[in-house]
């Protein structure tokens, strides 16, 4: 059982509701009035005056008006603020025989919603004219009737209302009867036929009468019907009503003929019958929807979807109703007045969470059994460009192989716009890069409609490893929203360069002779080969190989320090030169290689397989990066030792009588003193040989050249042959 005082949270919530809305409503209406059967797109108001609203407001706002009926019986200018007839308006077919006969009608405006109660009184004209729904009527009369006596006659019917309805009754002139004219307490006129004095039918047995209806127009309008009155013979029993008016209740659904008030004789009496209609629930609410709006923008403010009205056709309890809608939707069900209801947004709707709603309004009467009806209504949420492009990612990184061919495509990026339509078509381009260096245009390039990148020209790893750049994504909706992401490309090394021999030089040089005594131990480094390879990675990797040599097996080379070493101990049986051709590989696919040729002379006593001569370690200097003063302190330490050999040998050529001419070569008598340094610069020369040391006049070359010993005969000691002046031994003994 309910607690007392209690009140029931569906009625709360409806008063609450109730109370908000009518708060936005104007709750004294505006009044107009207009003659019925007016010619339809008649003035009727100027809305934009009488609501106090400024020019264009009504359009701004989406005005509407809707009417308390089935029809849209007005229509609303919004440019001009002008209330206009629809259509011809009939009062007698609006509103019948009620009085007065008022249209009501609500102009409604968004953002925000606001409501303004409108009535339009429709005057009646006299267009109807009093109809009797029977051309003859009979009636039978005893002849002892007694003047005074009242007898009732059929209403006419008037369609028009007021003035211009129902008057009165005449009836045609005559010497015993005349009319009287009663109102009824519905407002109607009905007829009596009143006898003036005493019947004989033996004198005169009928009489025929015309009854006459008027209204009140001007000028008026009229009506007949011809009444025939029978005087009948005396019946001494005839029926009498014990009272009257009878109150009879009839059930509505009841059939036709039904008997109601009767007498078995066959005589009659009158008497007033009222009958009361019991109504039954036999009627389900009726939901006329007046305005619908199937597409509604998303993120817009309160906007209204639908205004209806709700109309039940029974009375009492049966024709009270509940409407309601489902609670889980962003939607709001105002009621206003005159069982009006507006169905409006509850919040900003979002089309990318729900594109699609339906809705079902349910109105349920208070009769017994409950009747109910529904009304489904499907909402659009349009799209609105309130979303931008979204990269699937913030960054990509692709990898082009070096070498590629123009207008290779390179990879993808892709966004996606959550918004529809023409909001969701998305447009690719390429951002103005950060670096101004950049020659991003000749680079890549970028389609448009689809995100593909191309390369526009062939890469090449050794001039450009990396670069990055921003893409953008633009939708095409209004205005135009956009994002962007980082696009890095890195350049992956192909194995297109082959290696390339810094040491020694190559390339028509004069080729490089390495000394290496004879006394040398196995794995004595006799040079180191240098190479570099312009690629990365293991296409840079180098290994080294000796492909050629004058005599395999006496010497051998590291495979990955380039470094050539002595094989084995050296003995007098081997030649005095060598030429070793060495290979080096990287390690690409496929690989790449080149070669390095260098020479060896095996000499006997010398540690160190260089002599630098003044000139060679001059251009050595010159080579170096050092500073500009380095340069020249070594500039002049060479001079200095250069014109100390020069007076040295310049006083030994004196002292020789048998010095022929200048540039001829003298042999120094004895060894060596024994402070004067090897070939190696650390040793001193073997007291067992002579050397002819010559220089030429031209400063630009010099060479040291071995003679043959101070001993003519002297044989090599392991193969037996000669030692013999090689002449390709000139030149060969260089500064490396």
């Amino acid at each position: 059982m309910k607690k007392p005082g209690r009140i029931h949270p569906n009625r709360q919530v409806l008063a609450f509701i109730l109370m908000v809305f009518l708060s936005q409503v104007r709750l004294e209406p505006i009044r107009y009035s207009v003659l019925e059967e007016t010619e339809s797109g008649s003035f009727v108001a100027h809305l934009t005056k009488d609501l106090g609203l400024g020019i264009g407001e009504l359009a701004a706002r989406s005005a509407g008006v809707v009417s308390d009926d089935d029809k849209q019986r007005l229509q609303l200018d919004r440019q001009t603020g002008d209330l206009l007839l629809r259509e011809k308006l009939d009062q007698e077919e609006l509103c019948g025989p009620i009085e007065p006969c008022v249209l009501h009608f609500q102009v409604f405006l968004e953002m925000p919603v606001q409501f303004f109660q409108g009535e339009l009184l429709i005057q009646d004209i006299n267009d109807h004219s009093p109809v009797f729904p029977e051309r003859e009527v009979l009636l039978k009369i005893p002849e002892n009737s007694q003047p005074g006596t009242l007898f009732p006659l059929l209403i006419a019917e008037d369609l028009d209302v007021g003035s211009n309805g129902l008057q009165k009754y005449t009836i045609s002139p005559n010497s015993h009867f005349h009319i009287l004219t009663r109102n009824h307490s519905e407002g109607k006129k009905y007829p009596d036929l009143v006898q003036d004095k005493p019947l004989d039918r033996e004198e005169q047995p009928e009489f025929s009468l015309t009854l006459v209806a008027l209204d009140g127009g001007s000028p008026p309008r009229s009506g007949t019907v011809m009444v025939r009155i029978l005087i009948m013979d005396i019946n001494d029993n005839a029926p009498e009503f014990v009272h009257t008016p009878y109150g009879v209740q009839v059930l509505e659904n009841s059939p036709l003929d039904s008997p109601i008030a009767t007498d078995g004789g066959g005589l009659s009496g009158k008497g007033t019958v009222v009958i009361e209609v019991v109504d039954v629930n036999d009627n389900p609410p009726e939901l006329i929807i007046s305005s619908l709006t199937s597409s509604i923008p998303e993120n817009a403010p309160e906007t209204v979807v639908s205004i209806f009205r709700i109309r039940d056709r029974d009375s009492g309890e049966n024709g009270k109703t509940i409407c309601s809608i489902p609670d889980n939707l962003p939607f709001v069900l105002k009621p206003t007045l005159k069982n009006f209801y507006t169905l409006v947004t509850g919040r900003p709707l979002d089309r990318e969470t729900r594109a699609e709603y339906n809705i079902t309004i349910t109105v349920t009467d208070l009769g017994t059994p409950r009747l109910k009806t529904q009304q489904s209504i499907t909402v659009q949420v349009s799209d609105v460009n309130d979303n931008a492009p979204t990269f699937t990612q913030t960054s990509y990184t692709l990898f082009v192989r070096e070498n590629n061919s123009p207008a290779l495509h390179i990879g993808s990026v892709s966004a996606t716009d959550r918004d529809s339509g023409t909001n969701a078509q998305v447009t690719y381009l390429l951002l103005p890069p950060q670096d101004p260096h950049l020659p991003l245009a000749s680079l890549v390039s970028i389609n448009a409609d689809n995100g593909h990148l191309f390369a526009l020209r062939s890469l090449d790893y050794e001039a450009l490893q990396e670069f990055e750049f921003r893409v953008g994504a633009t939708d095409r909706g209004s205005p135009a929203l956009s994002s962007e992401a980082l696009v890095r490309v890195l350049v992956l090394d192909a194995n297109d360069n082959s290696p390339f021999v810094l040491h020694p030089l190559q390339n028509g040089s004069a080729p490089c002779t390495e000394l290496v005594p004879r006394a040398a131990e196995p794995g004595y480094l006799v040079t180191k080969v240098v190479a570099v390879d312009g690629d990365s990675g293991q296409n840079a990797w180098l290994s080294y190989q000796l492909l050629k040599a004058t005599e395999p097996g006496l010497f051998g080379v590291w495979a990955h320090y380039g470094e050539v070493r002595t094989a084995r101990l050296l003995s007098e049986r081997d030649a005095a030169k060598h030429r070793l051709v060495v290979l080096v590989k990287d390690n690409g696919e496929p690989p790449r290689s080149a070669t390095a040729t260098l020479h060896v002379l095996l000499v006997d006593g010398f540690s160190q397989p260089y002599l630098p001569l003044p000139e060679a370690a001059l251009a050595q200097a010159r080579a170096d990066s050092l500073t500009i003063y380095l340069v020249v302190a070594l500039a002049s330490v060479s001079s200095l030792f250069l014109l100390s050999v020069l007076l040295f040998v310049a006083v030994r050529l004196c002292r020789r009588s048998r010095a022929a001419s200048v540039g001829r070569c003298s042999v120094p008598e004895g060894p060596f003193p024994g402070h004067q340094v090897g070939v190696s610069g650390t040793e001193t020369l073997s007291q067992s040989y002579q050397y002819e040391v010559c220089l030429t006049g031209d400063s630009g070359t010099g060479e040291f050249k071995f003679l043959k010993p101070i001993f003519p005969n002297l044989l090599v000691q392991d193969t037996g042959r000669e030692v013999k002046e090689n002449p390709n031994f000139r030149n060969s003994f260089v500064f490396s």
